[in-house]
């Protein structure tokens, strides 16, 4: 076997092993409004720290997928192709255009400032600024979807949908951040990665 089928192997293990990660963490919600507050940013985060945009955006298409076709992943164990058709599927088909940009600037940020080993402020900066955009990315789509599907006016789905959803978003990117960074270290000492 070659290293780089090897590496492909690695890589498609750890996708499956990421989107089983985000059905177990995504269901946890707290409702607050149309839209729960979840732990499937902070499961899809940590996948981009782990895989980076294109595995990363793989892995939260195998979750869709999954909650798609019926099984409880959604918020608030919830399944079904009408939880992702529906007025707040947008937020669920935005993870990932999310993933897909946030993932590259992740993996981007690795690479081009590698000798810091990924903790350097410079990457921080970027990563999380990779994780910004890849979130506003994602509640663009959802938001555009939330006003098309519930007939309601950009002011009043951004009150609902977005706003309140800001600070959370923030405080999961940090998590990820702080725990993203470590493991994928450790992953790629044990050449895992």
């Amino acid at each position: 076997m070659t290293a780089a089928t090897t590496a492909q192997i690695r890589h498609l293990t750890l996708c499956g092993v990421m989107a089983a990660v985000i059905c177990v963490i995504a269901p946890i919600s707290v409702p607050i409004g149309p839209i729960s507050i979840t732990g499937a940013t902070f499961a899809i985060y940590l996948t981009l720290y782990l895989l980076g945009g294109l595995w990363g955006m793989a892995s939260v298409l195998v979750y869709l997928l999954v909650g798609f076709a019926g099984l409880p992943v959604f918020s608030n164990y919830m399944g079904g192709a009408a939880r992702l058709l529906g007025p707040t599927g947008g937020y669920l088909v935005g993870y990932l255009p999310m993933a897909l940009l946030a993932g590259l600037v992740v993996q981007w940020a690795f690479r081009r400032f590698e000798g810091q080993d990924g903790t350097g402020w410079i990457t921080v900066g970027a990563q999380f600024l990779g994780l910004v955009l890849g979130t506003a990315v994602l509640y663009a789509f959802g938001t555009v979807w939330y006003c098309f599907q519930a007939g309601v006016d950009l002011q009043k789905a951004l009150a609902a949908c977005v706003f309140p959803f800001i600070p959370f978003d923030l405080i999961k990117m940090a998590a990820a951040l702080l725990v993203g960074v470590p493991v994928r270290r450790r992953l790629e000492r044990a050449r895992l990665l």
